[in-house]
């Protein structure tokens, strides 16, 4: 096991000056981090349509002007948005044009996002918001006209959140919290100490060719008109990249693509352009060749992009791999007996976890009790590093700035018996298996049996220790129970699999 040496030390605490977007940018150092002091809560900005939060009403000398919306006045926020978003573009801009309020309402740029992504037109050219690119308008002449007096925290909180710098929540990590940094692990070191601790390592990645030569220019100079899955969307990279550049989304578009080694032309593997870290060792699921899920993505975004709350699929480790920018990191381990990180739900079996707030309003919610919270691990890996996610930790992760990385799933051989036991036990939570796969579990055991008899006998002597099996939940054991005369019921509500199928 090699220790981060001092020089990567100090550059990842300086950190490099070269962005996915080339442009220079203001920088200070608190503590080993970025901090950008550019924008702060206190600077935020004045709403393009001077509309308040709901909570300046009480202190206000005139009334809501919401009262002006006739019978729409009498919802709520939430449900008059609700009402808004059943409704085309061309009946948005007539009930916008009936007073300032509807107007401010009518205009909140999630509505149109709706309509873009419901009808995406086959050429557009992003013009800086959604609403200008449905409406073909130019963003920097398009008119805004003050809706003063309108008090709405629906409509503000987007703004808010869009508009505060994040950055802060990366600095002054304590050091308990701190997630371990180290040059480099050997595949022994890594199975038999790090396997269930996530550890970020500088030093592999910067071997890579894709490293050396990756950047926004480059990309676009080689596939701008490659088009790659961000969300909902398929884009040409030339037109992620202009919305990347001028947006000002709260949770702006994540591109996040699993054929970018096919659509790039990649050679993933030792002397390809990229390979996975030696230490994590053979990934066992690659005993099911092209059956296997999806496993490997390209991920780019904008600073204020990522991902909130989850756990990865299918029991699977994974690492994430920086190639330009830096990403902020805070995680969680995951089990019966420890509660789920603040501000985050879980089902009674674990199978679905639920983060209902934008990354932004869980920062500033959550962010402070969860940093006391115990077992909560953080960090910011830079580029030219890879982090190391352990099978079932809770993470959320946040870009600081605009970034390019590469991400892959696997089963590190520590974890070969929690994944057996995963498919067996939870086979309604597995996912990413083509509808052709009618037993995923029973043909990961039969490809492991042929590939690796002794591995997979070792796993079966693991799980046959334990002495607790998998909890099922309450509504599993309602509706699967069983007298014993063997009559009993079971019963389904006949929803179609909306895995992939091919």
């Amino acid at each position: 096991m090699q220790l981060a040496s001092e020089a990567d030390e100090e550059r990842a605490s300086k950190r490099r000056k070269t962005h996915v977007d080339g442009d220079a940018h203001r920088e200070a150092l608190d503590g080993g981090n970025l901090i950008d002091t550019s924008v702060s809560p206190k600077s935020v900005p004045r709403h393009p349509l001077d509309v308040k939060p709901l909570g300046n009403l009480y202190d206000a000398n005139e009334p809501n002007i919401k009262y002006r919306c006739g019978a729409l006045a009498a919802l709520p926020d939430e449900l008059l948005m609700t009402v808004l978003e059943c409704h085309d573009r061309s009946t948005l801009i007539k009930l916008g044009a009936t007073c300032k309020a509807l107007y401010a309402y009518c205009r909140a740029d999630e509505l149109w996002k709706g309509l873009f992504i419901e009808s995406p037109p086959a050429e557009f050219s992003w013009r800086g918001s959604w609403r200008s690119t449905v409406l073909k308008l130019n963003r920097e002449s398009e008119t805004q006209i003050s809706c003063h007096g309108l008090f709405s925290d629906v409509l503000y909180r987007p703004f808010f959140c869009a508009h505060t710098s994040l950055t802060t929540f990366a600095a002054n990590v304590p050091a308990k919290n701190q997630i371990h940094r180290l040059e480099n692990l050997s595949a022994a070191e890594f199975t038999s100490e790090w396997a269930n601790k996530p550890f970020i390592l500088t030093a592999p990645v910067k071997e890579w060719p894709v490293y050396q030569q990756w950047s926004t220019p480059h990309l676009l100079e080689k596939h701008a008109a490659t088009r790659f899955r961000a969300e909902a969307v398929d884009w040409p990279l030339s037109t992620y990249v202009d919305y990347m550049q001028r947006n000002t989304d709260e949770s702006p578009l994540y591109l996040f693509d699993c054929r970018f080694a096919e659509k790039m032309e990649l050679d993933v593997g030792l002397d390809g352009d990229y390979w996975p870290p030696p230490c994590f060792g053979t990934d066992m699921f690659s005993v099911l060749g092209e059956q296997r899920p999806d496993s490997r993505w390209l991920i780019v975004g904008p600073e204020h992009s990522g991902s909130t709350f989850h756990k990865d699929p299918n029991a699977t480790s994974a690492w994430n791999a920086v190639l330009r920018g830096s990403k902020y990191w805070i995680m969680f381990p995951s089990s019966s007996s420890i509660p789920p990180p603040p501000g985050v739900y879980v089902s009674a079996d674990q199978s679905e976890v639920t983060s209902p707030l934008s990354i932004a309003e869980w920062l500033l919610g959550f962010h402070e009790e969860a940093r006391a919270t115990p077992l909560c691990k953080e960090g910011v890996c830079y580029e030219g590093e890879v982090l190391h996610v352990p099978s079932g930790w809770y993470h959320l992760v946040l870009n600081l700035e605009a970034s390019i990385a590469v991400t892959q799933n696997f089963v590190p051989e520590a974890h070969l018996a929690a994944a057996l036991a995963f498919m067996r036990d939870r086979s309604d939570q597995v996912s990413g298996f083509s509808k052709k796969v009618s037993n995923p579990a029973q043909l990961f055991e039969e490809r492991l049996r042929a590939t690796y008899p002794e591995l997979l006998r070792k796993a079966e002597d693991d799980l046959s220790k334990r002495t607790e099996p998998v909890r099922k939940s309450a509504w599993e054991c309602a509706t699967t129970q069983r007298p014993e005369d063997g009559s009993g019921f079971s019963f389904g509500f006949g929803f179609v699999d909306a895995e992939q199928d091919g």
